[in-house]
């Protein structure tokens, strides 16, 4: 640790004599704006640099509290989580590995109350110091916000130049997308445009960041206390706002979805079917069911109404259809004549089914009757009430 405060000494005392001597080349090499009015700008905040350079042992050592263990530097953070902020019965083995991979369920807590937008504090922090790996989500006091999406006043957020994203948070079916980030300085919103950053929308209301290191000092990442309230949001609310300042949760809009089908089988059917395939299909609303295996997948979690008909002859031959839900067999549709005869036989099916779940149709022994022209074999239903997922 002694070792370390000596580096960042020699380090503060580098910067001083090389800010105070005017040197400003250096810094206009990192900006990706416009070169004269970019230039201006870190002449200003080498200036305050200058100005700052005293308070940088104290501003240091905020970051070091953080890990005393680890250089300043990496010390962009207090954990790694891995939580799940909605809990599930089960996933695949695909899905854990896709969670595995991803940033909403692997990422940094960056619980750092001077990035907070209302904050002023006399020691100004500069993100360039910082060793920025992976994937971040801002917190406040132990509670989830996001970044700003508004230009921040100079000197908030604990440095001289807030960096806010220039650009609108994504949704979740956006996935991972890059957004700008301006650092404003000298009423000018966008002085510094710094290099781009990652960002998710995850499950639960939240957002995780891929911070890059900023393009000069003193630049750092803001946390904007006025989405706190986002964090209150259920998974079927949007945080929205119209100004960027004044933030809400609103119901989302859901469509409920149409959900029918209707098919047929044009040729007898003798002895064991494992699974009938449906091959003509007349309805298909919501395109649920798959004419080529003759399964239907509930698409959302509801309330489904199914049927299923057979016409069978013959005296003394026993035919049943069943129908299979998740593998089991749930209802039956049966045909016993006492004399040769030919009759049809229809049954219907009502239940609850969450989303993926696969019903199909078998035929379990006998003789079932149709042909091209005929609508004996049949196999139909429909979504009665869409359900939350929680519900």
């Amino acid at each position: 640790m002694g070792a370390l405060a000596l580096a960042v000494f020699v380090t503060l005392s580098s910067c001083v004599s090389v800010c105070c001597s005017g040197n400003t080349h250096s810094a206009e090499e990192t900006l990706r704006m416009e070169k004269k009015p970019q230039a201006a700008a870190v002449k200003e905040l080498q200036t305050s640099e200058c100005e700052e350079a005293t308070h940088d042992h104290e501003a240091l050592a905020q970051i070091l509290e953080t890990n005393p263990e680890e250089p300043a530097e990496e010390a962009a953070g207090s954990a790694t989580c891995g939580e799940d902020d909605e809990e599930e019965d089960g996933f695949s083995p695909s899905e854990a590995h896709r969670r595995d991979l991803d940033p909403c369920f692997h990422y940094t807590v960056l619980d750092q109350a001077w990035r907070a937008t209302n904050s002023s504090t006399k020691s100004k922090m500069c993100d360039r110091h910082v060793k920025w790996a992976g994937w971040y989500r801002l917190f406040y006091n132990g509670r989830s916000l996001q970044m700003p999406e508004r230009c921040v006043p100079v000197n908030k957020c604990g440095t001289h130049a807030p960096l806010w994203l220039a650009g609108p948070h994504p949704r979740r079916r956006d996935g991972v997308v890059t957004r700008n980030v301006c650092g404003h300085w000298k009423d000018k919103c966008c002085a510094f445009l710094s290099t781009p950053i990652q960002v998710k929308k995850c499950p639960g209301n939240y957002y995780v960041y891929k911070f890059t290191m900023p393009s000069t000092c003193y630049l750092a990442y803001c946390a904007d206390v006025n989405t706190l309230v986002c964090g209150q949001c259920s998974k079927y609310e949007l945080c929205v706002s119209r100004d960027k300042i004044n933030w809400r949760c609103k119901k989302k809009n859901t469509i409920p979805m149409k959900v029918h089908f209707f098919a047929s089988f044009p040729a007898p059917l003798t002895g064991k079917v494992k699974r009938i395939k449906y091959s003509r299909v007349l309805v298909n609303t919501g395109r649920a069911f798959n004419r080529w295996s003759g399964v239907f997948r509930a698409p959302v979690r509801g309330v489904y109404q199914f049927f299923f008909s057979t016409q069978a002859s013959g005296a003394g031959l026993k035919t049943d259809l069943w129908l299979v839900v998740n593998d089991y067999w749930v209802a039956v549709s049966r045909t016993l004549l006492p004399r040769a005869s030919s009759a049809g036989s229809l049954s219907t099916y009502m239940t609850l089914l969450n989303r993926g779940a696969v019903v199909y149709v078998t035929q379990d022994g006998g003789q079932s009757w149709a042909d091209a022209a005929s609508v004996t074999i049949t196999f139909g239903g429909s979504l009665l009430v869409q359900w939350r997922e929680s519900e």
